[in-house]
């Protein structure tokens, strides 16, 4: 688990195994074997030295999300543990599906979501963009927006999004359960 708060923006050195430069994020606790979200995906490390995180990707992971097919940066986060602070909203790390920005103005980033997702997209509900905890401010006809703050932009790759960008999302954990529940009880 998660909690979508970014901890260091790394970058992606080499494909196979994935290599990524750790930037400031820090690995004196990290262990072979851990998780650690990249760019909002929960992947297992197999590796560890000279401030470099190695890591196996499957075919379908490459599939599904996006980001980790090519060199270049990414938000890192490391596993909650016991008693560690929540900042964000409870983020599992496995992306849901990928959305394409369709809009970025400043802090404003309108991101079109894929129709199997948009219904679990709601007014001031949590979704994770690329690893990063936000809130919902609007819900559009197959699209939804959020108001990313200065720091947010500053820390992650959030700030770099252009029109057209791929982004790996999450929906709120909580809203795939409520439907689960839901159905079963029709």
């Amino acid at each position: 688990m998660f909690t979508g708060i970014v901890q260091a923006v790394g970058r992606i050195e080499a494909l196979e195994p994935l290599q990524v430069r750790a930037g400031r994020l820090p690995l004196a606790d990290v262990r072979i074997g851990d998780s650690i979200s990249v760019q909002g995906c929960c992947l297992t490390v197999i590796r560890k030295g000279r401030g470099r995180l190695w890591f196996d990707v499957s075919r379908e992971t490459r599939r599904v999300t996006a980001g980790l097919d090519r060199p270049g940066e990414v938000n890192l986060e490391q596993s909650l543990a016991f008693g560690d602070r929540l900042g964000g909203h409870l983020v599992t790390g496995h992306v849901d599906g990928v959305g394409v920005v369709a809009q970025r103005a400043g802090g404003l980033v309108r991101v079109r979501v894929p129709k199997a997702l948009a219904r679990y997209i709601a007014r001031k509900g949590s979704i994770c963009v690329d690893g990063v905890s936000l809130t919902v401010n609007r819900v559009l006809a197959g699209a939804f927006e959020v108001h990313v703050i200065p720091h947010t932009l500053k820390v992650t790759t959030l700030g770099r999004l252009r029109r057209g960008a791929k982004v790996n999302l999450e929906v709120d954990l909580v809203a795939r359960y409520l439907e689960r529940v839901l159905l079963q009880k029709s």
